[in-house]
């Protein structure tokens, strides 16, 4: 897994490129969590991903569900091979999926 993170004010995009799987999926999280607080959207960039497992499905209903009540949107950009993930697991129906 590749990561950076961008800052446009308090707009945080992640760009992950690669794949995130069970190995990656623990510092993909410690990533994000890390930053918690900081910003007030956020944006993870998947259009370079090559695969997501479930254990990073995971690590993004966990994401959600604590940007949720803080009314912080999440958006997620994906390529066409993310996308068919999301739809088979039923994702683009309860992510904000670009």
């Amino acid at each position: 897994m590749d990561l950076i993170k961008q800052y446009n004010e308090k707009e945080l995009k992640v760009i992950v490129k690669d794949k995130i799987d069970t190995t990656t999926a623990p510092d993909f999280e410690n990533e994000i969590m890390e930053e918690m607080g900081k910003f007030n959207s956020l944006i993870l960039d998947f259009k370079d991903l090559k695969y997501i497992s479930s254990a990073g499905l995971r690590v993004l209903i966990a994401t959600a569900k604590k940007l949720k009540p803080q009314n912080i949107p999440f958006t997620i950009e994906v390529n066409d091979t993310i996308n068919e993930i999301f739809v088979m697991s039923g994702f683009d129906k309860i992510l904000d999926i670009k």
